[in-house]
């Protein structure tokens, strides 16, 4: 819904306010704040149309407003104005850990330091995904469509994924599967072997191409399946957050949040999908788990690639205009300390 000139000042003036303290804006602070020469009754009639169409909300009657999710996307969107940021400033920071020869792990819990370090939120970064190169695998029946996948790597560590089918197959007809796997894609990655097999499993009867796709699921779930695929750093600073910490309730799921990781993981894999920076606002994004938190992300790549997500974990109400270029600058250095080393 487009807004006139004037609702869009106002409008920015609000949310820009309300990071600021908190509080919500009255009409007499926005006469005061806006540069508009409007009178009092005008800006009252202004803010009741941002009301009506979902940009704003009253708290209180007569407490003044605060802005709704739809005005946070609209402001980020549209209203803000991102400050500059020295990228040396972000550089020197996480220098001192590319010294010498540092492992990925150790250049990447150093992005999520200083993305915590200078927004004062939790920093996130979402590692890339391992390669997921099998050297063979083995089926083993269990039981009645119960069958054990076994998976050994170039390197020779063993994995174990249990596969439940919809046909029971026989001994002879699980060798025949793994030999024809072994024979044909081994020492290649998971992902390759699902690229290529619509075509190739052709040649095999119908019956065995329902196990082999099910084995290629589980079996790069399996290879790539790490703890440490999400590095956090400063989740104690968001204690300090009054907005996420008012409450038991908002305690329970931001510590849930952290502990599963599974929400924060499919959300940065999503991001990892668009080019550039992305806000995801809560109470507006179903992937933010509640309505008082935003997420901050940007993709990060190796040579070009993109290959992960980082990003900052706050509040709502977080200053927009800082943490953007934090993240955007971050991932910069991230991929290129990365593609370098």
């Amino acid at each position: 819904m487009k807004l006139d000139q004037r609702a869009q000042t106002l409008l920015k003036a609000l949310v820009e306010r309300y990071i600021s303290d908190g509080q919500p804006v009255g009409s007499r602070a926005l006469s005061k704040i806006s540069g508009l020469d409007l009178s009092p009754a005008t800006i009252r009639n202004i803010m009741a149309d941002l009301e009506e169409m979902g940009f704003v909300a009253s708290p209180h009657t007569s407490a003044g407003r605060v802005p709704t999710p739809r005005g946070y996307r609209i402001f980020v969107d549209s209203l803000l104005t991102v400050q500059a940021l020295d990228q040396s400033a972000v550089a020197m920071q996480i220098q001192p850990c590319l010294q010498g020869k540092p492992s990925p792990q150790k250049i990447i819990a150093s992005a999520a330091q200083v993305l915590s370090s200078l927004s004062q939120f939790a920093g996130v970064v979402l590692s890339p995904r391992r390669e997921s190169v099998f050297q063979q695998i083995e089926f083993l029946r269990l039981a009645e469509k119960r069958i054990l996948l076994v998976i050994v790597a170039p390197n020779g560590e063993v994995q174990n994924r249990m596969l439940l089918t919809d046909a029971d197959y026989t001994p002879g007809q699980l060798v025949e599967a793994a030999n024809f796997i072994n024979q044909h894609y081994g020492g290649q990655s998971f992902d390759e072997v699902q690229r290529r097999l619509n075509d190739e499993l052709r040649q095999l009867r119908d019956d065995m191409t329902h196990l082999l796709h099910a084995a290629v699921v589980a079996g790069s779930d399996a290879m790539t399946d790490d703890s440490d695929d999400m590095v956090i750093s400063g989740e104690r600073n968001l204690l300090s957050v009054t907005d996420l910490s008012s409450n038991m309730t908002s305690l329970r799921k931001l510590f849930d949040m952290f502990e599963q990781k599974t929400t924060l993981m499919q959300l940065l894999a999503f991001s990892s999908k668009a080019t550039g920076v992305q806000i995801f606002i809560g109470g507006e994004s179903r992937m933010v788990p509640f309505d008082e938190m935003s997420i901050v992300t940007a993709p990060y790549g190796v040579n070009g690639k993109i290959v992960g997500t980082l990003g900052v974990i706050g509040p709502t109400r977080m200053a927009y205009e800082r943490v953007i270029p934090i993240v955007d600058i971050t991932a910069k250095l991230l991929s290129n300390a990365l593609s370098h080393n």
